[in-house]
């Protein structure tokens, strides 16, 4: 009488929980920022942003143009930009990635490419938990990038 998992024949039904996994498919070309919080895939084109709080999958024709903020992301396409990684980046296959990483763990194939610089410890008053703040890698990236700078000239 009250369960509902039963079909018209009386045989059981398996209910699937809902998963918050956002797709942007083969084909698809966003401008603009994503933000969202649960995983994402990208086998399509951003130009932009993309921000989640969860992981992002750049699949093998994904195509990325823009700051990656997430927790942690597996990259199998092309990404220019500065990524920030809470946890673990993996480059696998043919991965193309330019640009500066700011990670805890990186993992790369032999066949992936990586153009930039790597840093792999947090940075000065940064908190542990991934900003989805849309300025926040550039930001990021200033302070480092000028205060490298500036240590370069008084090394001079």
């Amino acid at each position: 009488m009250f369960n509902n998992n039963r079909n018209s024949k009386g045989e059981s039904k398996t209910i699937m929980p809902s998963s918050n996994v956002n797709i942007i498919g083969s084909g698809t070309s966003i401008q603009g920022d994503i933000v969202c919080e649960g995983d994402i895939r990208i086998d399509g084109q951003v130009h932009g942003l993309v921000s989640t709080k969860a992981k992002i999958v750049v699949g093998p024709e994904g195509e990325i143009t823009g700051d990656l903020v997430c927790e942690s992301a597996d990259i199998l396409g092309k990404v220019t930009g500065i990524i920030k990684v809470e946890e673990l980046l993996f480059l696998k296959g043919n991965a193309f990635v330019k640009g500066d990483v700011y990670t805890a763990h990186f993992e790369m194939e032999p066949t992936a490419k990586f153009n930039g610089r790597c840093y792999m410890e947090p940075e000065e008053g940064a908190s542990n938990s991934v900003s989805t703040n849309t300025s926040s890698a550039k930001e990021t990236h200033e302070r480092t990038f000028h205060k490298e700078e500036a240590t370069t000239e008084e090394e001079i």
